[in-house]
């Protein structure tokens, strides 16, 4: 199927996924909820090694907003691998480090992570979006005495 794109169609995609990326990591760190959800179909369906899944854009973004309330972070994604299954339809997996950084008990506190994001792309209307993430870790580290994820009480409210 993957070769019903040309090679043109391909470079675009590349590009345009790119850029879908980099706004997503952008927003999540601005804390740019309507961009944020913009990038994601309605069905998208999101697992996170520290929340769980959520089978909505709607859903994630209740647990995106919660979790990152009081968090500062700093999203990097590098060094995809993307694969088409057709011209409208892709995978991809990115390398990641994120650095979260938060006020707990009085004192600054850090967490760190380096994995990878596992993720599937459309084109719908025009445009790439997300309908599909999982995160997985494969090295953190945290500040003595950090809890984290911090808790998010009432996500499903």
């Amino acid at each position: 199927m993957a070769d019903q794109i040309s090679d043109l169609e391909r470079l675009a995609a590349l590009a345009e996924i790119g850029l879908l990326k980099a706004r997503r990591d952008r927003a999540a760190d601005a804390k740019d909820w309507a961009l944020y959800e913009a990038l994601h179909a309605s069905d998208h369906r999101s697992y996170n090694d520290d929340y769980g899944g959520t089978t909505t854009a709607t859903e994630m973004m209740v647990v995106v907003k919660k979790s990152m309330e009081n968090l500062t972070t700093m999203h990097q994604s590098h060094t995809p691998e993307i694969m088409f299954e057709s011209p409208t339809q892709a995978s991809g997996i990115w390398a990641m480090e994120g650095l979260s950084i938060w006020t707990q008990g009085g004192a600054e506190h850090w967490f760190q992570a380096f994995g990878h994001y596992y993720e599937t792309y459309e084109k719908r209307n025009g445009h790439w979006l997300f309908t599909s993430r999982r995160l997985k870790y494969y090295h953190t580290w945290r500040s003595p005495g950090a809890i984290f994820p911090p808790p998010i009480d009432g996500a499903a409210d």
